[in-house]
């Protein structure tokens, strides 16, 4: 209902810079996010202050599915970095969710070497925190 109102836009950030769809994808919410990417001007590549989208939070969180979702639309870069130039691999490598390292590993479009502003790629992120699978995952 709140959707269909003039006055009410999906897209807007709230005051720490983050919209409904980066809220609904840190939360695993897979059916919310589905319905606001589908409606016209959700942007699902919208960066806070800190340079995270809806996908950053849903990796974050280790949440497969959303990652799926949000790498479902063509416009959608899964290896953008944020502010300190970590990529969604690199995050993901670092907290250990193997599932999503095998998500981002599918796409062409990962670079599973690509540094942060420190030089540090993935696999140093999974080695330094122990994360024995993403480490034979990124091999």
């Amino acid at each position: 209902m709140l959707l269909g109102r003039d006055d009410i836009s999906p897209d807007e950030p709230d005051g720490s810079g983050r919209t409904q769809l980066s809220w609904a994808a840190e939360r695993g919410w897979g059916g919310i996010v589905k319905i606001l990417l589908r409606l016209d001007g959700v942007n699902p590549n919208r960066q806070n202050a800190h340079g995270e989208t809806p996908l950053s939070y849903a990796v974050f969180c280790g949440h497969e599915g959303v990652v799926k979702i949000l790498l479902g639309p063509d416009d959608v870069n899964p290896d953008e970095a944020d502010e300190s130039g970590r990529t969604q691999l690199s995050w993901a490598a670092e907290f250990g969710w193997e599932g999503v390292v095998k998500v981002l590993l599918e796409r062409d479009d990962v670079n599973p070497d690509k540094p942060d502003k420190l030089g540090r790629t993935p696999l140093w992120y999974a080695s330094q925190y122990g994360r024995a699978g993403v480490v034979a995952l990124l091999r």
